[in-house]
């Protein structure tokens, strides 16, 4: 895989782009990559067009390889980009890239510097803008690492890989945690609620990595025999709060328990976990400091005593050294002692067990993914029959949370809600558009005139 960047123009140092979905070919690209001292950006399939050209504007990338569906409009993207950016199309299921070469196989590859960068991940921010975290070498391996040895995962493991590589928990926890402890993965194109305990199963999987969509998807599924489950000795959850109700309910029915942990594309991931014993979890809590220190700061930055609300704030070997060309964002993101906030409101127990509360930021989190409500708004606004408008998550079954809005028309305006959603549709993409909108006379807003977004949950309507 180096050798083949190489011939493309693209050597140590410089950087990849992967817009694809799962498949043999993908894993391969990204850990080809890095092992060849490139850094790779896998681009979010979710993300809207316009989202989508930024990053690959922003990433520096002049090498871009595509899936078949994806590789025209990059084409016509990338046209745009005055460094020049080449669009290779690849198959994700193929078993050699185009132009790569079985004799390169045993060429030397020296193994690429500790610090430097492997991996440019963009994760929404509070301003819809994406901001490109850095993580280098040793901040992968120090989670792989910390991953495998929380789980006691070895050789003999293999873990049902069904979530999208380019989100950090599927990239690092079912792609390079394997690697630090000898498993191995099995990893479906995408999840099927349906297929997903066959595949497990028949692929002898012995620990399942999921998210809280995931899980309430399951819930509604059939339970497989008891039996048959019992080689799976965990599952994970992460990257959104998982109900308690769920939580209990999928280890009634399937008889396989769930370590909830927690992490930032920040932290690589993890950066708490439950125990591994399960006398020893917490329903509720998103587990202790895993691979990393953990603390509960107030607005200086200063520890809070056990069981006091606060700021939670992490220092460790997994931690990004900042975000990329974003040195405001990156002087924003820590403490000055060098702590990194999270934006998570919560308390650490005396048992060292931390719970969060709620969130400092206004993300949005749908199904894993972090969603900014300003973004939401902006597009809302462009529209011409709207006054003022504003977004807000609601509970939802399945994603943990959808999008609502809700929209001040201008005098003599007749905009329906569907005229709304499609308009959103078209400049937000499907998953960022609001489920539902609802019109109102005025926003509620505090002194400085800023929308006060809890408040809209109160104007909604019931069962919103």
């Amino acid at each position: 895989m180096a050798a083949l960047l190489a011939r493309e123009g693209c050597q140590p140092g410089g950087h990849v782009s992967v817009v694809m979905p799962n498949g043999l070919a993908t894993v391969r690209l990204l850990l080809g990559a890095m092992a060849g001292g490139r850094c790779v950006n896998p681009v979010n399939l979710l993300s809207s067009p316009e989202q989508m050209r930024y990053v690959l504007d922003h990433a520096d990338s002049r090498l871009v390889f595509a899936s078949p569906d994806w590789a025209p409009r990059l084409r016509e993207w990338a046209a745009g980009i005055a460094r020049g950016v080449r669009v290779i199309e690849v198959d994700p299921d193929a078993p050699l890239l185009p132009g790569e070469r079985e004799e390169d196989a045993s060429a030397p590859l020296p193994p690429p510097a500790p610090g430097s960068l492997a991996l440019l991940m963009y994760t929404s921010g509070t301003t819809g803008k994406p901001k490109g975290v850095m993580l280098s070498h040793a901040n992968l391996v120090a989670n792989a690492r910390a991953i495998s040895a929380e789980h006691a995962l070895g050789p003999g493991d293999r873990v049902a890989a069904v979530l999208p590589l380019y989100h950090i928990n599927a990239f690092v926890v079912t792609m390079l945690a394997p690697l630090a402890h000898g498993g191995s993965l099995v990893m479906p194109a995408r999840f099927s609620a349906t297929k997903f305990w066959p595949m497990a199963t028949a692929a002898g999987c012995t620990w399942i990595n999921v998210v809280p969509t995931i899980v309430s998807y399951l819930l509604e599924g059939e339970a497989p025999p008891r039996e048959s489950l019992s080689g799976i000795r965990f599952c994970r959850s992460a990257s959104a709060a998982l109900p308690p109700e769920h939580h209990l309910a999928f280890e009634r029915k399937f008889g396989i328990g769930i370590i909830e942990t927690m992490g930032l594309t920040e932290t690589v991931a993890p950066a708490f976990s439950n125990p591994l014993d399960p006398e020893r979890r917490k329903v509720g809590s998103v587990g202790r400091a895993s691979g990393c220190e953990a603390r509960v700061v107030d607005e200086r930055g200063a520890e809070l005593p056990d069981g006091t609300p606060g700021e939670i704030a992490i220092r460790g070997p997994q931690v990004t050294a900042g975000y990329y060309k974003n040195p405001d964002a990156t002087e924003a993101a820590f403490f000055p002692d060098g702590w990194l906030r999270t934006g998570d409101i919560g308390r650490r127990d005396a048992d060292g067990y931390f719970f969060i509360t709620g969130r400092i930021k206004e993300l949005i989190i749908k199904g894993g993914e972090n969603i900014a409500p300003r973004e939401i708004d902006e597009v809302l606004l462009r529209h011409p029959d709207v006054l003022d408008a504003a977004a807000v998550g609601v509970p939802d079954r399945h994603y943990g949370q959808e999008i609502a809005a809700c929209v001040v028309r201008r005098e003599g305006a007749a905009c329906t809600a569907d005229e709304l959603r499609a308009f959103c549709h078209e400049h937000l993409g499907r998953y960022k558009t609001p489920k539902s909108i609802h019109f109102v006379d005025e926003l509620p807003r505090g002194p400085s005139g800023k929308v006060q977004r809890l408040k809209l949950l109160d104007v909604l309507p019931a069962g919103t």
